[in-house]
């Protein structure tokens, strides 16, 4: 069984993130489905950005109309300042344009900026209804839900609001579509009690707390890293259909940060009965492990494909990934050699 790929947010390795460029490309490059992040408008829109902190990919800071909507929060214990979802309704979010976010690294995206509007969720719904249609396979969304716990805080149910975008979009129909991933296990338990049976993916880190867990027992909350041990893979199975990691965790890297191989992440996952999916690969130098490093610059790619290939020769069930083409090209090489072992 060969991984899918996923574009991470489209396909933002070449255009700027969560806009119709970037999901139409995604398709158009191969890829498996598209990545959306979901965060909340004042007005209770579900809205696509990387986060609900929208000045790095949005030309707000250009309005002056909205300069009075800067300020500061606490957004799942890290300090931030910018201008945020929740502060604007969707007919004001409307009126913004899109931009790279890594516009130094990734300058032929940036030739993009201010050409496309942000997107509700349905949007995305809709939109891959019309690709997959065009394409003539299934194009799945693997919805990330940002937040809930923070926004759940301050009055937005958003499991709740969630529910209602895919049954009004039609997208739960049980045919294989849709997933839903998280930080937080318990916003995918709250979206499975309302009847959402998309596959739920638990998203971990190597290090740090899931919010949720804090916010409900503080420093007693385990760590992200507990449920990364073969008992804490046992204990998720049933509870969640995967979980999906930093790329970092699927290599093997020594004490000199080198590259030493593939770690037994994704055999541990298996053995829990659990799918597993990491992120995110990127060609650039700045984004690869040191072993994969070549040249001088940040921006140039490296050794992409060996570690394409290491990783997504583990067996690894899933793969984001910003420019979906590359992964696909390495996904189609592992495949054709396999077959010539046979």
């Amino acid at each position: 069984m060969q991984p899918i790929v996923i574009g991470h947010r489209g396909a933002s390795g070449y255009r700027p993130e969560h806009t119709r460029g970037a999901y139409e490309l995604a398709v158009a490059l191969g890829a498996d489905a598209v990545e959306p992040d979901v965060v909340v408008t004042r007005d209770g829109v579900l809205i696509v950005r990387h986060e609900n902190e929208i000045s790095a990919t949005t030309d707000v800071a250009a309005h002056p109309e909205f300069a009075d909507r800067r300020t500061r929060k606490v957004i799942d214990g890290i300090r931030m300042t910018g201008w945020f979802t929740e502060d604007f309704t969707w007919a004001e979010l409307r009126t913004l344009r899109a931009r790279e976010r890594l516009p130094a690294l990734r300058k032929a995206s940036a030739s993009f900026d201010g050409r496309f509007p942000l997107l509700r969720l349905r949007d995305v719904f809709k939109l891959m209804d019309r690709v997959s249609s065009r394409a003539r396979r299934p194009v799945g969304v693997v919805a990330e839900i940002k937040h809930a716990s923070y926004f759940e805080s301050i009055g937005f149910p958003i499991d709740e609001l969630f529910a209602a975008e895919v049954n009004t979009a039609g997208w739960n129909a049980g045919d294989g579509r849709l997933t839903i991933e998280s930080f937080e296990r318990t916003l995918l338990d709250q979206v499975y009690a309302r009847g959402i049976y998309g596959k739920r993916i638990f998203l971990l880190e190597a290090t740090g707390k899931p919010a949720d867990q804090v916010r409900l027992v503080g420093r007693a909350a385990p760590d992200y890293a507990d449920y990364l041990t073969d008992q804490g893979l046992y204990g998720l199975s049933g509870l969640v259909d995967g979980v999906s990691v930093p790329k970092s965790l699927i290599l093997e890297i020594g004490q000199d940060g080198h590259v030493t191989g593939a770690s037994d992440l994704v055999d541990a996952a298996h053995a829990a009965n659990l799918e597993i999916y990491c992120w995110t690969l990127r060609p650039e130098n700045v984004f690869l492990a040191k072993t994969f490093q070549r040249g001088r610059f940040r921006a140039d790619f490296g050794d992409w494909q060996t570690e394409f290939r290491t990783i997504m020769g583990t067996g690894i069930d899933g793969v984001f990934a910003d420019h979906p083409d590359l992964a696909v090209a390495v996904r189609d090489e592992l495949a054709a050699e396999a077959r010539e072992d046979r």
